[in-house]
């Protein structure tokens, strides 16, 4: 019996030796899948191109959905789905020719599971829906444009697609190239109604695999993409995009330097001091590790004020006084914000609202607020608060985030004998307020919906208001309306320009904002990524990364 036993241990040692090895030497079925991972601090709320308003949805859908045209890493407008299109001269009356090898991604709910042609009565579709606040977020879009109508689209036949707007209005194609106006298959999205969003299908470089919320997100390569390289090799190059959800920036940024995450975007998702040198740099030790890519973002962070009188929380507020508010612009200094809060990455805002990707942008032709003490104590005299004397407190709002910088701001507004108090409040409750009209002086930020000036000149115009609109300052000035008007109905780029920078110039002279500084694109790259290109939307797209 002893002899047996041992015998038995032994065969059972070899065999349990043996699936160890066995197991080790297993091939991973991914090991050699070329997959794109990375992390989305925010979460990702929909995968349906209807509700892609805020940055973690839009890079998502960007993978899964294409729309009419789209843009370059230089924001100039390029086909897509449609190969060409013509503009009525009266700017109106938009024609689209669609390609004829677009297809939805393979899908159940197909005949045979695949997927069918795209046709212009699926743009017909897809645009309707956005007006159904059930469904879209882009409502209040198209209700400050004002331009594009419910039933103003139209299939001629399966290859043109027909859009009618009631006025010229100049930025269209660049709002096309939102992810809201992208294309859906009517058949699913019917099937699925609010789980859609969930249950994605469109014609993208990837498509859907599986989302368990708040943990994994997975796209697949689609073999039967319609777009191809300069050489006609098919796009994508990856096999998959992979999307996690950790919260913590600590934990993400060990994966990122642990080979997990190939990208890391935006300066909250890690911590600057740590990697970054005082020119904005990556430290020696990092420099082995990844990269650093940076260029001018499409965004404008300011402090704004309402200034309408006819608003109970501005009532008696000394910011409503014009030099009061002139004076606060001259007594901050944004070049020390940008070196001390942002290692040297972004711009000053010296030179309008309109940030430095955009083509009006021009500082000598638009004079903004430099640092100039001594003038800002000029105009606190002659608003009649000299040295600050019986010049109210004035409360000052925004977020956690950003209270070290704004306890800079309130010490060089002191100097100048202006009192700030800083009020920190949670972003939901914040952003509530700033839109009801309750709060006088806040903290906001603007970052472009689309590649046009228009877009940031739109939050001036008289007509939208908050809470409608997201003219939060309630600025009103009838020249200024006037030029906007023209501008955006002006096919004219050089007429164009020149309008913007002249409203531009009316913002600073009047003063309903402190522009602080124009955002800079951010990310962290893997040295195992190449092609993976910026540009000032921050807009995310892999189809043609590659992973070594």
């Amino acid at each position: 019996m002893h002899y047996k036993k041992i015998i038995a241990i032994t065969v059972l040692f070899f065999l349990l030796i043996l699936s160890l090895f066995s197991c080790g030497g297993k091939k991973n079925e991914n090991s050699d899948k070329k997959i794109f991972h990375y992390n989305e601090l925010a979460g990702i709320s929909s995968l349906d191109p209807a509700a892609s308003r805020n940055t973690e949805n839009i890079w998502a859908v960007n993978q899964l959905f294409n729309g009419l045209v789209q843009m370059d890493d230089k924001l100039s407008i390029e086909p897509c789905i449609a190969k060409r299109w013509e503009i009525s001269e009266d700017g109106k009356t938009y024609t689209f020719h669609l390609r004829n090898d677009v297809f939805f991604h393979d899908h159940k709910l197909f005949k045979d599971g695949k997927g069918r042609k795209v046709t212009a009565t699926d743009f017909v579709f897809s645009f309707s829906r956005l007006f159904d606040p059930k469904v879209s977020s882009a409502l209040s879009l198209l209700d400050n444009i004002d331009r594009i109508q419910k039933g103003g689209f139209e299939s001629t036949n399966d290859s043109t697609f027909v859009i009618y707007l009631k006025e010229n209005f100049s930025p269209f194609l660049g709002i096309l190239t939102m992810k809201y106006f992208s294309v859906v298959p009517q058949e699913i999205v019917n099937n699925y109604k609010e789980d859609f969003r969930k249950n994605p299908v469109g014609t993208g470089p990837f498509s859907f695999k599986m989302w368990e919320e708040g943990t994994q997100l997975t796209m697949i390569k689609n073999p039967n993409y319609f777009e191809k390289d300069a050489n006609n090799n098919p796009l994508p190059y990856l096999d998959a995009v992979s999307i996690s959800f950790i919260k913590d920036k600590e934990t993400s940024f060990m994966q990122f330097m642990k080979g997990d995450l190939d990208m890391i975007s935006g300066m909250d998702a890690f911590n600057p001091s740590e990697v970054l040198d005082d020119k904005g740099k990556l430290k020696p030790f990092y420099k082995k590790k990844f990269v650093l890519q940076t260029q001018p973002y499409l965004g404008t962070d300011y402090l704004g004020f309402l200034i309408d009188e006819k608003e109970s929380s501005v009532k008696n507020s000394p910011t409503t006084n014009r030099n009061v508010r002139r004076a606060i612009n001259y007594a901050i200094d944004r070049e020390k914000i940008i070196k001390y809060f942002h290692k040297n990455l972004g711009v000053p805002a010296t030179a309008g609202f309109i940030p430095a990707a955009l083509p009006s942008y021009n500082p000598n032709k638009v004079k903004g607020f430099n640092y100039n003490p001594d003038k800002a104590r000029e105009l606190l005299l002659e608003a009649g608060y000299p040295g600050g004397k019986n010049l109210p407190e004035i409360y000052l709002f925004c977020t956690e985030t950003y209270t070290d910088m704004f306890e800079f701001i309130q010490s060089e507004l002191a100097e100048s004998g202006i009192k700030i108090k800083i009020m920190v409040e949670k972003p939901s409750v914040l952003t509530q307020a700033i839109a009801s009209n309750e709060i006088p002086f806040f903290r906001k930020s603007w970052i472009g919906d689309y590649p046009d000036e228009e877009n940031f000149m739109s939050l001036f115009y008289s007509k939208n208001f908050s809470p409608k609109g997201f003219n939060y300052t309630h600025y009103s000035n009838p020249i200024f309306d006037k030029c906007y008007e023209q501008a955006r109905n002006s096919l004219n780029d050089s007429i164009k320009i020149s309008l913007y920078q002249k409203m531009d110039q009316m913002l600073i002279d009047d003063a309903p904002i402190v522009p602080l500084y124009y955002g800079e694109v951010v990310r962290l790259v893997s040295h195992k990524i190449s092609d993976l290109n910026t540009n000032p939307m921050n807009l995310l797209n892999l189809k043609q990364v590659k992973k070594n």
